[in-house]
């Protein structure tokens, strides 16, 4: 899955955002379960980053539910 910028989720509706958020979550579970199982993760930039997507949805969110 493609990293999303702020601005493109800034276009997006609060379930849109949060249908986005779980494909994520379940992405960054996923990865972060390899990592567990090899010792260490096959791109920890990529985990990175899903963990700052994650963080970005959130925050959008909280910004449109206020």
């Amino acid at each position: 899955m493609a990293i999303l910028k702020p601005d493109e989720l800034r276009e997006m509706s609060v379930k849109e955002l949060e249908k986005k958020l779980e494909e994520l979550r379940a992405e960054y579970s996923k990865e972060e379960s390899k990592a567990a199982a090899s010792g260490a993760p096959d791109n920890p930039g990529r985990m990175r980053e899903l963990r700052r997507t994650i963080a970005r949805i959130l925050t959008i969110i909280n910004e449109k539910k206020t």
